[in-house]
């Protein structure tokens, strides 16, 4: 029998315990990364229109027309793949795309502002970089404006080196699609943007 006070005690960490969101409800409240196309247009049109001018710039590196004028052709784009997150309501969130270029493949990754510096970024780039090791690309690489501090800490995540290389005011940043198969968090080394002047 226990003395009042560790029935006190005990009530209270009970309480904490079913207070607190255990893993797996954690989990399931994540956005679920999944493959989108054609027939997801509206919804990846409604997320671009959540999100700011800066964060579009950010992304397309200008400023866009309204999403209908080019979405259609980028979902549509042949040999590409395109992910999305969707929220717990179902809505898109974030989008990724892979898009080939010979023995090479572009990835782009954009996040609604409301989600930005949550992790989503880095959970996108990292299904992005799975997706190009399954399809036998031997380069991944993405262009990013010069002092693009959030997709820096995006890339800052990889679980491999990332090269770039500064031409202007912009940056390409690349990985050896082979490094993503032995990559590791274990292996990961801090500050692993080698900066290449050509």
């Amino acid at each position: 029998m226990f003395p009042p006070r560790s029935i006190d005690r005990r009530s209270a960490a009970q309480v904490l315990h079913h207070a607190r969101p255990g893993k797996d409800e954690l989990m399931r409240r994540e956005p679920r990364i999944i493959p989108i196309g054609p027939d997801d247009l509206p919804a990846t049109v409604a997320m671009h229109r959540r999100c700011s001018s800066q964060t579009l710039w950010s992304r397309y590196h200008r400023a866009m027309p309204d999403p209908r004028t080019y979405l259609p052709t980028l979902l549509g784009r042949p040999g590409s793949i395109h992910l999305a997150a969707r929220d717990t309501t179902g809505r898109i969130v974030a989008v990724g795309h892979l898009m080939p270029d010979h023995s090479a493949v572009e990835a782009a990754l954009l996040v609604e502002d409301a989600w930005q510096g949550r992790g989503l970024g880095t959970r996108m780039l990292r299904h992005l970089g799975h997706h190009a090791l399954m399809g036998g690309w031997a380069t991944l690489y993405g262009l990013v404006l010069s002092g693009d501090e959030r997709m820096a800490a995006v890339l800052g995540h990889a679980p491999v080196p990332v090269h770039r290389r500064e031409e202007g005011g912009g940056v390409t940043a690349w990985v050896h699609v082979r490094d993503l198969a032995a990559g590791s968090p274990t292996r990961r080394r801090r500050g692993s943007l080698r900066a290449e002047h050509r």
